[in-house]
């Protein structure tokens, strides 16, 4: 049995998943390699059935209709048959010193007397022109190379776990039922958010696995193309609302887990907000106003601790100057955390 499947979800990727693929294949008969081409119209399915042909006990080639980012993660969930799950984009790529020593650890805990439901690992920013690269690391957060539980959660403001940062147990995304919805960007929230209250045993290894590339004009992450597609990020934030209050009372039972997924849904509703502040038409305004109320709507709790807490009063202060003074802000941490 394989130690780790690997979903590498790709759409129109023939100029990079190379790179990502390679990067991946040094983990030898460990891992499975799933190269989903999610209907793409360039060489991306002909790249896939080449590496499937060239290590066929090591890389298989899923091809499907185009549904979207999220879907091509559900495919690759559906083809897994390693014990832990990982997604690797097809334009980033990963360490190789690090890849060793995560499969080493992965290993080590299979053969030990706890089951551990999610591994944590560094993420880097390979932001395109930066001199310096930022790296998103958790030692002050977490307990490093021992297995924990949520009580030993300590993310300070800013802090939280993306996608990148994340391995689960395979078993555990089939046990929670998730499945992430089509023709949706931005459903990597839900990847690092919805499985969250199935997740008893942590393991936090400091290394700098994943490589985040940004650069690209197209990438989903870039601010324009956020702008472009708020009706896509405000659709996530309302599935995470949707989640959370209709797990609340699970979710209420184990605090500091609470306290993480709140901030979480607190950051991406942030986000949300500074968007549509950045957009600056009446009618993106009137959109920031339905999306709290929409929060309002699902759990006044909830809402509460969103619109008043610091982000909140940051993201809604009155007038003009209020704005201003929310994209100020905004940018500074832009600057400060590195992100786009």
């Amino acid at each position: 049995m394989k130690i780790l499947s690997i979903a590498i979800p790709c759409y129109n990727s023939e100029a990079y998943m190379e790179k990502c693929i390679e990067s991946l294949l040094v983990g030898g008969e460990d891992v499975e390699i799933l190269v989903v081409n999610d209907g793409s119209s360039d060489r991306t399915a002909e790249i896939a059935d080449a590496y499937a042909e060239k290590y066929p006990t090591i890389v298989k080639a899923i091809h499907q209709e185009n549904g979207g980012h999220g879907e091509a993660v559900n495919a690759g969930i559906r083809n897994a048959t390693g014990l832990y799950f990982k997604v690797v984009d097809s334009d980033d790529w990963v360490n190789e010193e690090a890849y060793h020593q995560i499969l080493k650890t992965l290993e080590e805990l299979i053969r030990g007397p706890k089951t551990v439901d999610l591994l944590i690992s560094n993420f880097v920013y390979e932001k395109q022109g930066a001199d310096r690269k930022k790296v998103m690391q958790y030692r002050h957060c977490l307990p490093v190379n021992e297995i924990f539980e949520w009580n030993s959660v300590h993310m300070s403001r800013g802090k939280y776990l993306l996608m990148h940062s994340m391995i689960y147990r395979t078993k555990l995304l089939y046990e929670c039922g998730l499945e992430l919805p089509k023709h949706t960007f931005y459903v990597d929230n839900l990847f690092a958010f919805e499985p969250l209250p199935y997740v008893k045993n942590m393991y936090y290894l400091d290394v700098n696995f994943y490589r985040y590339f940004i650069g690209r004009s197209d990438q989903s992450v870039n601010e324009k193309v956020m702008t472009g597609r708020i009706d896509q990020q405000i659709k996530v934030n309302q599935i995470m609302t949707d989640y959370f209050v209709e797990k609340k009372s699970e979710i209420m039972g184990n605090k500091p887990l609470a306290k993480y997924m709140l901030s979480y849904l607190d950051i991406i509703t942030t986000i949300s907000s500074i968007l549509l502040i950045r957009i600056n038409t009446p009618e993106s305004l009137e959109k920031k106003r339905e999306l709290l109320n929409y929060i309002r709507q699902k759990d006044k709790k909830v809402y509460r601790k969103l619109r008043y807490g610091l982000l909140g009063n940051c993201m809604n202060l009155p007038g003009k100057t209020g704005r201003w003074i929310s994209v100020e802000g905004y940018k500074i941490c832009q600057k400060f955390f590195g992100f786009n």
